[in-house]
């Protein structure tokens, strides 16, 4: 659970409101899997090979989650 902690973190630090939005709520115990699920997925395709360090971590928080 911490590296998953980190991620989201990570996407709340991102600033980009389809992340930081649903994962500022996992981390505050008030989320809906569902939809931190699709806005990973749906940053993912969109962004998922930028080449920014987020990239990597979009698979890794589905993947933990």
């Amino acid at each position: 659970m911490e590296e998953l902690k980190i991620i989201m973190e990570k996407f709340v630090e991102s600033g980009w409101n389809l992340i930081s939005e649903p994962a500022q709520q996992w981390l505050d115990g008030k989320y809906d899997k569902d939809i931190l699920v699709s806005a990973i997925k749906q940053a993912d395709k969109e962004c998922g090979n930028c080449g920014c360090d987020l990239d990597s971590l979009y698979k890794r928080a589905l993947e933990l989650l």
